[in-house]
């Protein structure tokens, strides 16, 4: 029997695709956004809702009665503004807390959690996160660490690494650097020495529902990545010889954002449980990537 899934921020990057592979394996699909969206779009119930607030989170749960919970919700980016602090950690922490505390009332199987890379690791007397994101995503994982060991709750933390692929906001490095060659264009670019463990989409889907469906995964905290390090300057040289384009290629024209952790995925975990590792390499990721965002333009240029 299909089971009942609900992805909250089903319409971000990570949401619509894995939403999309949910319906694929015909499990009957609810999905939350803080906007307002089409009720039911291509299989998929969506609910306006904010789940910071306890009530709403409630309400969700007891209307949709999920065997698993994927909790993909929050606001994302790794800027440093003290006005971010809050809603940081009210969109994250708040909302996995109403989670996790609610789970139990209404059945649920299995919560899987986002981690991120950007949690600083170590000795916790020497752990500064970087940004309110990151402080705030590594509550989170605290929490679900305590949950599960204190009160048995049934959630699994994954942490995808630098994902990158199709759909994504148009702002982020990727998109934007290939939307400037197909218009022959330069992007502006910091120094990109900046390295980190770059992932397909498709690869941490099949993670995400590895931790749905693996028995006796509760509790464990799994990385999505690929185990190595590639710096920002050479993922863009590689879109920029696979597009072979003739767009001059700069770095150093920005300033560099405040320093991140520079930490590859630890795949001995999720190899050994799941029997999870990446199947897609690097520039085969960036082909699909790069095939879309042309297959995009070309439609877009069809109707202009």
């Amino acid at each position: 029997m299909a089971e009942t899934v609900l992805v909250t921020g089903g319409a971000g990057f990570l949401g619509v695709h894995l939403v999309e592979r949910l319906l694929a394996e015909g499990c009957e699909v609810h999905a939350t956004s803080r906007t307002e969206r089409q009720a039911s779009s291509d299989g998929v119930t969506f609910h306006r809702a904010d789940l910071a607030d306890l009530e709403t989170a409630r309400r969700i749960l007891q209307t949709i009665q999920p065997e698993v919970v994927f909790h993909l919700a929050g606001s994302v980016g790794a800027a440093t503004d003290e006005a971010l602090v809050l809603d940081t950690y009210h969109s994250h922490v708040t909302s996995t807390l109403n989670l996790l505390t609610l789970a139990d009332d209404h059945g649920t199987r299995r919560i899987v959690l986002t981690g991120s890379l950007l949690e600083p690791t170590g000795a916790m007397d020497e752990v500064v996160p970087s940004s309110p994101y990151a402080a705030a995503k590594l509550a989170t994982t605290l929490y679900a660490r305590m949950f599960h060991r204190l009160y048995g709750t049934p959630v699994v933390i994954v942490r995808p690494f630098m994902t990158f692929g199709p759909g994504q906001h148009p702002q982020k490095l990727l998109p934007y650097v290939i939307n400037c060659f197909l218009d022959g264009a330069s992007p502006r670019l910091s120094s990109g020495d900046w390295r980190a463990d770059w992932i397909y989409v498709g690869d941490v889907i099949d993670g995400m529902l590895s931790a749905m469906k693996t028995p006796g995964a509760e509790g464990a905290d799994l990385d999505l990545g690929r185990g190595e390090l590639k710096s920002t300057k050479e993922i863009v040289t590689a879109v920029h010889g696979l597009m072979r384009s003739t767009a001059p290629l700069e770095f150093g024209g920005i300033e560099d954002r405040p320093s991140a952790p520079e930490r590859a995925a630890d795949l001995s975990v999720p190899l050994e449980l799941l029997s999870w590792a990446p199947r897609v390499g690097i520039e085969d990721g960036l082909r699909e990537t790069i095939e879309w965002y042309q297959g995009r333009k070309q439609l877009g240029s069809g109707h202009g």
